[in-house]
């Protein structure tokens, strides 16, 4: 499989010993609900193969505001008096210490890439685009690039901030493509979408492999250097291995 393409999984659907074993690129799910100790993911960084990547989801508190359930796994205990302070990439000072953690936890695991993943009520209006802009304004990232899913959004003000912050636009190639392409691609999918809804218990059929393959073979044509495919369905094991067997005599 070429170097350019990366192939993986949303989280780890079996042991990590033996994803590492079949796999080159894992996106960690684990930093997105709550902080992860230290020594945790240094172990992670060195159970792991030298050559092997760790994207990591940044942490909730950057992304949702507290009445999303997820605020549950948290381990905050009183993260409910946070309500108004998180979430939505406001750029208040609890939410860039978030950041902060987030950028941590990706310098110990020496990751390449962050995804930000806002969710579908994160809407372009003109406030939540002037939170993101101030966001990435006051951030730090050092030689991180940052891949953002803004669901919610137009592509015309995706395209905008992706441009104006050199932004991955992250999407699942099934359902829509990216406003912006840069050099970086980052693709997530899903599963089956029905109108706004997805189905996440979802195989996909080798047509639909075959498919993606063309989007990424016409991606790299277009000049784009590498691409990142990750796999968030409850098939996602063995769709991942399914699809990097076309491009095993590449």
């Amino acid at each position: 499989m070429s170097v350019k393409l990366k192939v993986g999984c949303c989280g780890f659907p079996t042991s990590m010993s033996r994803y590492f074993s079949e796999f080159k690129l894992v996106e960690i799910q684990a930093t997105f609900y709550r902080i992860i100790w230290d020594k945790t993911l240094k172990r992670w960084r060195e159970s792991a193969p030298n050559d092997f990547e760790f994207t990591v989801k940044a942490f909730q508190g950057i992304t949702h505001d507290v009445n999303s359930p997820t605020w549950r796994k948290s381990n905050i205990k009183e993260y409910k008096s946070l309500k108004d302070k998180v979430g939505y990439l406001r750029p208040t000072s609890e939410v860039l210490s978030f950041w902060s953690e987030t950028l941590k936890a990706a310098k110990i695991l020496r990751s390449n890439i962050i995804l930000i993943q806002l969710p579908r009520s994160f809407r372009d209006t003109k406030e939540n685009i002037n939170n993101a802009s101030n966001f990435f304004e006051k951030i730090t990232r050092g030689d991180i690039r940052i891949s953002i899913e803004l669901r919610g959004w137009s592509k015309t003000s995706r395209k905008a901030l992706c441009e104006e912050y050199d932004l991955i636009d992250v999407v699942d190639p099934f359902g829509d493509s990216p406003a912006y392409v840069g050099d970086v691609l980052y693709f997530r999918l899903h599963g089956k979408y029905t109108g706004t809804k997805i189905i996440y218990n979802y195989r996909y059929s080798t047509e639909e492999l075959k498919s993606l393959k063309e989007i990424v073979i016409k991606y790299f044509e277009e000049g784009v250097k590498r691409i990142y495919v990750l796999f968030n369905n409850s098939y996602m094991y063995e769709d991942a291995k399914r699809f990097m067997r076309y491009f095993e005599n590449d």
